[in-house]
């Protein structure tokens, strides 16, 4: 059960729009590294909210 403070998370990241950019080697969809996607299903959920913490950085940045 998800506390009060823990977003609600869908079981991945990936919105199938699966390209790499090449100047920040992230996703443009999901904003990946190549690691993280290929480490995602073998990670644990506190290490997954980790990469969660990460990406919505990643994104807030992109818009700036």
């Amino acid at each position: 059960m998800n506390s009060v403070n823990t977003p609600q998370r869908p079981a991945s990241p990936c919105i199938n729009l699966c390209k790499m950019d090449d100047a920040d080697q992230y996703c443009l969809g999901c904003q990946r590294t190549l690691d993280e996607i290929a480490a995602w299903s073998e990670l644990s959920d506190a290490e997954k909210e980790v990469i969660w913490t990460e990406l919505d950085k990643r994104r807030t940045n992109l818009h700036e």
